[in-house]
Parts: structure tokens; C-alpha cells; sequence
């Protein structure tokens, strides 16, 4: 069927990813972005040195096209987006992504696009393994990168999007966050694409700079044509084509609501987070890179509960510096500022992203040699990054997390090297805070167990749910044969939840969440019941939990969380949070179509 064909369907709806919210109806601007066609063939060894020079010259032309980028946004007054052009950059000085292409067009005598092509699938293939969600996206990072180098070795123009004449959804295979950061959001008022996943670079980026978005549609590109009409829902994850006067209506009707929505949820971002008995909580935000920090004081966050480290060590000759991290970490502090940041040490396995280790292949990754049992291998590199998170703490308010924690074994050992360095630091005559606070990640079911002992060995928990979830109930969520049993509101997992924020208790130390489950405003409730004293969450997701808390009765949730403790599946826990949630909030919706997380 020809796209003609397609394009006369009425109310052809596609749904994909909700990336950034938001509710658009506009004329579709159909971009050219397919793949790179490439052809894969063998050169003579006279025409070697030429193709090496072929691509090694794409590849400058490319340092030099994001460069230009960098520019543009230095004077669009968008430098804090610089750090996803720099990743860019430093994937193309990869010297594993340099050696392996042109010891293929030596060794194999491929030619200078075929060769690439072959190393961009053997990282696909190794991102691919990866469990964490975070993690597994920074593979698409390399491939736009090696995409770019492949228009330009084919002579193929790099699409220009800056400059639309009217109002138009962007649709294309895939949009490169150099692309995104071009977008004139005046002009281009939403995008939809093939590719993506909600924590690639262009998802984040399409957030932060508030251009509803979705994405991981599929084949989009072959069901649409250039000036057909589409609405995109970037609160569901759904798109209609050519949709009919009736479903308009229906969508203008839901964007109006929407945007009251927005606009009552923007009222709570100045407003304190408590309940309507006036008992204080802690709503922080997770971030992943730098320039979301100012992002997330915006929304109305009072601090970083979470910064994963590890997109330092991504797309890396070599393992960052303490120079490298100390500037990192010290950049985020003072954007913070007064506000803590709470910097979680090197989460990933070391086989797939810290160079310079060679590890044997792992039938299980997730429970194998990854997380704090990697640095505590690793010692010159965990010494490395505790030293540079010290030497940051004293700009600021600085909390020092430990993840994957299974005993007081562990903790005992992280310790002991914290306080190695710390002398060190004191001989040098280097500044920190001495009393900076050392917690640990709740994620192993083990850890649940024996909370009590680890509570008198660190200042605080802070717990991953979404690790603990899976490790809990043996739910690969990810598989979509068991995901079904990725169950939050099972009983095993309010009452795990219940144990460690009592241990915490006991022993007079905060606890926190830090998973998905801090996002949710139902279970923000209980969780505050249960005595966890901060959340952290994605910071789109601050103003709509602060809604729902301040409507809410501390006693009533210490109530409620009594007898859901004696329920016995997660279904009926679940009926019986909605049906008390309406009584406080008549607004309510326990699958609200304006999801802001």
C-alpha cells in the first residue's frame, strides 16, 4: 500500500512513547532522516589509505558540524544544553570507534562505510544486553554519532530543521539532540519519530525544553505525508492522522483542559511539599546530567537526590579523571545551591563501560560483578571518584550514595575507604566537609532483611524501587512475558517498604525513595505514611505529586497504610488506594491521561 493510500484513512491513530507532554494539533513537516542506505564491499589494498582518509575526514567534518551547533546555541542563550553536544563530540574522538573501524578497512579491506557500520552494530548489540533503561539509550547516542559520520562519507546533507516557514509537527525516523536543540519551538510545535526511547537524549531534551513529543513509533514515516493534519498526545503516547471535525473537537476540548492543568500544577511548584496537617516532606529530583539540574530547581525541587554518574564514564577513551568528576560534580553544586545533591557512586558493570577492564562474559549481568562490587574491585577508580565527590563537597551540600548494597560487609568496606581518603584529603591540605553523609541504595532483598543492622552503619536509605521491585519478585519487567507480575502495589513490596522505613526509624536516620514509585502520586501518600521523609523523582513530576500531598491527611495515610498491610494481593490494595484517593481528591484518576512523570 502507497503512503497515498495510508493517507486517506481517517483517524488513523499510532501509539508510541509519551515523551514530553503536551497536547498539539498542526500540519505535518515530513523529514527526510531515513537510516544511511550502506553498501558493503570490499576495496583493492591500493584504495585502503583512501577510504581510512575517507573516514577519518567524515569525521572531522562532523566535530565541525557540532561545533557550529554549539555555537548557535551559545547565542540562542541555550549553553546549558552544551553537555549533550559535548557527549557527541566525545563519542567521535572514541579511539574504540577510530581503532576498530579502520583495522576493518586494514585488515578486512572494507570500505570506510561498511567498516563503520559493522562497529556501530557491534555497540548496538552490547547496549542492547543492557538491563537499566538509562543506560541501554546511551547506545543510541553512539549511533546518531555514527550516523552523522555516515552522511558524510556518503557526501549526504544533514537535514536542516531551524528554519520551518509555519507551524508544523516534525515528523521523522529519528531526531539527533543537535536536531532538537535547533528546533524553533515557534515553528515546530511537536515531533513524532520511528525511533526512541523515553530516556534517550532527545526525549530528555524535548522535556526540558517543553516540545510535547513522541517517539518510538515505529514506522510513522511510511503512514504519513507531508501537509496531512495529526494530533499528538504527548500525555498518552498517542498520535491520530488525519483525524475527522469530531476528534478535533474532542482534542481541543482535551488540550484546553490540559493547560489548566499545567497552569494549577505550575501554582504548586513555589508552594511547600506537606499535607494538609502541615507534616514537611522532601521532593528532590533524579538527574542524569548536568544541565537538568537548573531544570529541576524550576519544577520546584529542593535538591538532587539522585545524580547517576555514570554518563562520565560513557563513550569514553578512558575512565574520567578526579579532575574530570570534581568539575562535573562542582558544576552541578553551585547551580543547585543552597540545595543538597545526593552524587550516587559508579552504578554500571565494568565489562561494558569502564575502560581498561576486561571482564569474562556474564550468563546474569544484573547479579553479577556491577554497581559498588565493581568499585570495590576496581580500587584506583573507586578512590578516584571518592576523592573527587569529597573535594566537591565542599561547595555545598554534599550526600555520598553507595549502590547495590547487599550487607554491612560492604558498607563496612566503603567506609573504611571514604575515611582513607578523607586523610589523605587532610594531609594534602585539601578542603571537604568532614561531616559529609554517607548512605546506601535499598534494592536487594537481602538488604531488606537485615535494614536494622544497616541502619547503625550510615546516615541514610535512600531505596532504589525499581530494582527492588524486580530482585523482590523475581520480574524481569522488561520481558514482556512476565511484566504483567511488575507488581508496586504487592503486598511483598509494601511490606519490604514498611521494614526499611521502620529500621530507619529505630535508628533515627532519613529514609528516602528514589525509584519510580516516588512519582506516583498514590503511592507518594503511603510511602510518607510509612515514614519516608523524602521522595526523588523525575522533576516533571514534583508539582503534580505536591497536589495531591496537600490534600492529604498524615493520620488518614497512617490509616490506610494499616489496613492495607493486611490485604493480601495486589489488586485489592490498588481498589483500595483509588477508592480513598477519591475521597480527598474528587479530581482524582488513577490512570490521569495528564501523566507528567
Amino acid at each position: 500500500m502507497t503512503n497515498l493510500a495510508k493517507s486517506d484513512q481517517k483517524n488513523l491513530r499510532l501509539c508510541g512513547i509519551a515523551a514530553s507532554p503536551g497536547i498539539v494539533i498542526a500540519e505535518v513537516y515530513l523529514l527526510d532522516r531515513q537510516r544511511v542506505a550502506v553498501i558493503e564491499y570490499q576495496v583493492g589494498a591500493d584504495a585502503v589509505d583512501s577510504e581510512i582518509e575517507l573516514f577519518e575526514n567524515a569525521v572531522s567534518q562532523a566535530k565541525e558540524q557540532l561545533i557550529a551547533v554549539k555555537e548557535n546555541l551559545s547565542q540562542k542563550s541555550l549553553r546549558e544544553h552544551f553537555y549533550i553536544i559535548d557527549t557527541q563530540l566525545m563519542i567521535l574522538d572514541d579511539q574504540m570507534l577510530h581503532e576498530a573501524t579502520i583495522n576493518l578497512i586494514k585488515n578486512k579491506g572494507l570500505n570506510a562505510s561498511g567498516a563503520l557500520k559493522r562497529v556501530l552494530q557491534q555497540f548496538r548489540q552490547t547496549f542492547d544486553s543492557i538491563e537499566d533503561e538509562y543506560l541501554r539509550e546511551r547506545g543510541s547516542d553512539i549511533e546518531i554519532a555514527g550516523e552523522r559520520i555516515l552522511r558524510n562519507i556518503g557526501g549526504k546533507e544533514q537535514p536542516c530543521i531551524s528554519n520551518l516557514e509555519q507551524r508544523s509537527v516534525v515528523v521523522a525516523h529519528d531526531l539527533s539532540p543537535a536536531d532538537t536543540l535547533q528546533l524553533d519551538k515557534k515553528k515546530a510545535v511537536a515531533f513524532i519519530t520511528d525511533l526512541g526511547g523515553r530516556t534517550s537524549h532527545t526525549a530528555i531534551l524535548a522535556r526540558s525544553l517543553e516540545i510535547p513529543a513522541v517517539i518510538g513509533l515505529e514506522n510513522v514515516t511510511s503512514r504519513v505525508y507531508h501537509g496531512a493534519v495529526a494530533i499528538v498526545d504527548g500525555c498518552s503516547g498517542c498520535i491520530i492522522i488525519n483525524p475527522c471535525e469530531k476528534t478535533i473537537d474532542q482534542y481541543l476540548a482535551k488540550k484546553k483542559r490540559y493547560e489548566l492543568y499545567r497552569q494549577k500544577l505550575q501554582e504548586y511548584c513555589e508552594l511547600p511539599a506537606q499535607t494538609s496537617d502541615g507534616k514537611q516532606v522532601s521532593l528532590k529530583a533524579n538527574i542524569e546530567f548536568p544541565g537538568e539540574a537548573e531544570l529541576a530547581i524550576h519544577n520546584g525541587a529542593s535538591g538532587i537526590g539522585l545524580l547517576r554518574t555514570e554518563f562520565m564514564y560513557i563513550a569514553r577513551q578512558q575512565a574520567p579523571s578526579e579532575e574530570d568528576q570534581f568539575l562535573e560534580y562542582s558544576r552541578i553544586i553551585q547551580e543547585v545551591a543552597p540545595h543538597s545533591v545526593t552524587i550516587r557512586t559508579l552504578d554500571v558493570g565494568g565489562d561494558k563501560f569502564v575502560p581498561n577492564i576486561c571482564l569474562d562474559d556474564e550468563a546474569n549481568p544484573a547479579m553479577g560483578l556491577r554497581s559498588v562490587r565493581l568499585s570495590l574491585r576496581e580500587m584506583k577508580l573507586f578512590r578516584a571518584q571518592i576523592r573527587a565527590i569529597l573535594r566537591a563537597s565542599a561547595l555545598g551540600d554534599v550526600r555520598i550514595l553507595f549502590p547495590m548494597i547487599s550487607g554491612v560487609a560492604e558498607v563496612r568496606a566503603c567506609r573504611t575507604i571514604v575515611n582513607e581518603v578523607m586523610d589523605e584529603l587532610k594531609t594534602e591540605g585539601v578542603d571537604f566537609d568532614p561531616e559529609l553523609d554517607v548512605g546506601i541504595m535499598i534494592e536487594t532483598p537481602s538488604a531488606v532483611l537485615v535494614a536494622d543492622l544497616l541502619a547503625s552503619e550510615v546516615d541514610f536509605f535512600s531505596v532504589g524501587s525499581n530494582d527492588l521491585i524486580q530482585y523482590c519478585l523475581a520480574v524481569d519487567r522488561g520481558n514482556e512475558h512476565v511484566a504483567y507480575l511488575y507488581e508496586p502495589y504487592h503486598p511483598a513490596i509494601l511490606r519490604a517498604l514498611f521494614r526499611v522505613a521502620t529500621a530507619a526509624e529505630l535508628a533515627n536516620i532519613p529514609a528516602c525513595i528514589c525509584g519510580e514509585l516516588a512519582s506516583d502520586p498514590i503511592y507518594s501518600a503511603l510511602l510518607i505514611a510509612m515514614g519516608y521523609s523524602e521522595l526523588s523523582m523525575n522533576s516533571s513530576g514534583i508539582s503534580r505529586v505536591k497536589k495531591l500531598l496537600r490534600q492529604w491527611h498524615s493520620e488518614d495515610g497512617k490509616r490506610l497504610l494499616e489496613s492495607l498491610l493486611q490485604l493480601d494481593t495486589a489488586a485489592g490494595v490498588a481498589s483500595a488506594v483509588a477508592v480513598e484517593m477519591k475521597k480527598y481528591s474528587p479530581d482524582f484518576e488513577p490512570n490521569v491521561d495528564f501523566n507528567l512523570n
